[in-house]
């Protein structure tokens, strides 16, 4: 059913989107000592799979028209640090990332590109979906996605190969034997029949959910967007449809400081989170390699994401809108 809806590529049904990375990082042959390009501000689950691989991430910039990664600050990296084993490209919150630029630079210098369209499903460019681009695309299922099977993921192939191998791969990697033989390191990434049932129920519901985060994202915008120095920071239109998974208020300009705004909206019971904090700032990441994130640090600083789930009322929304308008 996905592989229908996605159009293209061969889908491998998995426990987790961050399995799917895992497994994409496998197949397109990053090892230890390798180094793969990626973005700092996204989830963790984007580089974690690098480390899981013994591999070194080396982290790019994002650009301000989508927040995703920078094609120029990419460009640069391959210029100063050569080529990568891959390149990582995340689409945030729902919003394409610039594929035509991402996907001609890997092409010239002939690296895997392998898509996290975790938060992105339904988005599209010039009419394709978002995690069909790359040589590998991964789709997440969690919770707090736009549909959910309460936990799972999904790894798209361009090949039918791929497909299989990774599909032993999730399974233990277990020969096609009476007895259990092994001849390579395999995973417990199988999706289960409850969540593969849960998923094909959510699946017919997401069109509907895409329209109504729209309206949702839409209110907000007629509401707050340049009004006292906010901003909602705006999905790409040209060329582009976003899910609108996730809606940032921008306070750069409006004199409000981000941990503040978060603390009175919590005293209202709204709960409010800042953007994440970027990667190459934690765990054993600092050591990596990072190329001039001055936006991803702006990011960091002056984002907070509004609540935005398919479950809140207009009435809800309203409510959001008159304590931020009263901070």
């Amino acid at each position: 059913a996905m592989g229908e809806f996605m159009g293209k590529g061969y889908p491998v049904a998995l426990s987790a989107g961050t399995a799917a990375l895992h497994l994409a990082m496998i197949l397109a042959g990053v090892k230890t000592g390798d180094t793969v390009f990626c973005q700092s501000l996204t989830f963790s689950a984007s580089a974690n799979p690098v480390a899981y691989c013994g591999a070194k991430p080396v982290f790019i910039d994002s650009e301000r028209e989508t927040w995703n990664m920078d094609p120029a600050a990419l460009r640069r990296a391959f210029a100063l640090h050569g080529t990568p084993k891959a390149v990582v490209v995340v689409h945030l919150y729902g919003n394409p990332a610039k594929l035509d630029e991402i996907t001609a630079i890997c092409r010239e210098h002939d690296v895997p590109l392998i898509e996290d369209a975790a938060e992105a499903l339904g988005s599209t460019y010039n009419g394709q979906k978002c995690g069909t681009f790359g040589d590998f695309g991964a789709l997440s299922f969690n919770g707090n996605k736009i549909i959910t099977t309460s936990g799972g993921g999904m790894l798209l192939c361009r090949t039918e190969d791929e497909a299989k191998h990774a599909l032993k791969l999730s399974t233990q990697a277990r020969e096609n034997t009476p007895w259990y033989q092994h001849e390579e390191i395999g995973y417990n990434y199988r999706m289960t029949n409850v969540q593969a049932s849960l998923g094909l129920a959510q699946l017919e519901r997401l069109e509907g959910f895409i329209a109504y985060k729209k309206a949702l994202y839409d209110r907000y915008v007629a509401a707050l967007d340049g009004v006292k120095g906010l901003r909602i920071l705006p999905f790409r239109e040209a060329e582009c449809r976003s899910n609108h998974w996730f809606f940032s208020l921008y306070l750069k300009d409006s004199g409000l400081d981000r941990d503040t705004v978060i603390e009175k909206l919590q005293a209202q019971h709204i709960q409010t989170r800042p953007v994440w904090a970027l990667i190459h700032e934690q765990a054993d990441y600092p050591r990596n390699q990072a190329y001039g994130l001055d936006k991803a640090l702006d990011y960091r600083k002056y984002i907070v994401n509004l609540p935005c789930s398919t479950n809140l009322s207009f009435e809800d929304c309203d409510r959001v809108i008159e304590a931020v308008l009263g901070l």
